[in-house]
């Protein structure tokens, strides 16, 4: 199984600096991975580097991180900004907390305000739920809001807030998401057979920051 196609290629490190995003882009062009994915601060510096590199490998970037309490027109202010900065994926934290306290109306609509700018121009938005946070019932609701809302990816973690993913969240998740919505997996993810694992368990993206140490690492057998 070819995996580079699955791996966002990721660097969310505050430490992140110029030489190491990148360091990240000509990873993610030689490999092929399906985006690379950085803090929003350095989308410009991402979306230059891929053109002079000529790459078709797209820039996402997080919207909310990493706890998603944000107001709403916080977020869509981050959003077009991003987007218009050249970010073709948005990783979008949900509001934790309004779901915990029952505030789902204001949970939906910041997901349906956020998707309705992301493919106003083109893109794609993931709803990252952070699924070591919530109950099983609460990752349902959330896959469910975020199917309605208009979603592309519903997303398991952040990496900054304990956790991880798991297969057995990954397996809920595509069973509570719409079928035309996909899984993206993320959070402790730094092997072959962890990556293999997701993706047969229902992922369809992979969220790592080591890409270039999974898709390099001989397959078991």
């Amino acid at each position: 199984m070819s995996l580079s196609g699955y791996i966002d290629h990721t660097l969310l490190h505050p430490a992140g600096t110029d030489a190491l995003i990148r360091t990240l882009c000509e990873e993610g062009n030689e490999h092929g991975f399906a985006s690379v994915c950085i803090m929003p601060y350095y989308v410009p510096l991402a979306v230059h580097t891929m053109k002079e590199l000529g790459s078709q490998v797209p820039v996402c970037t997080t919207i909310g991180f990493p706890n998603g309490l944000h107001q709403t027109v916080i977020k869509a202010a981050e959003a077009g900004r991003a987007l218009a900065d050249g970010a073709r994926e948005l990783d979008m934290v949900m509001n934790i907390g309004a779901l915990k306290s029952g505030h789902t109306a204001l949970v939906a609509e910041d997901m349906r305000v956020i998707a309705g700018i992301a493919h106003e121009a083109g893109a794609i938005l993931k709803v990252i739920i952070e699924t070591s946070l919530l109950t099983d019932d609460e990752k349902r609701h959330a896959c469910e809001m975020a199917s309605t809302a208009g979603a592309d990816f519903v997303k398991t973690s952040t990496g900054f807030s304990g956790g991880g993913a798991t297969v057995e969240d990954i397996m809920l998740m595509r069973k509570a998401a719409a079928p035309q919505v996909r899984i993206k997996a993320s959070g402790g993810i730094r092997n072959r057979a962890t990556a293999v694992a997701m993706i047969e368990a229902g992922a369809d993206r992979i969220g790592t920051s080591a890409g270039v140490a999974i898709v390099t690492e001989a397959p078991a057998g």
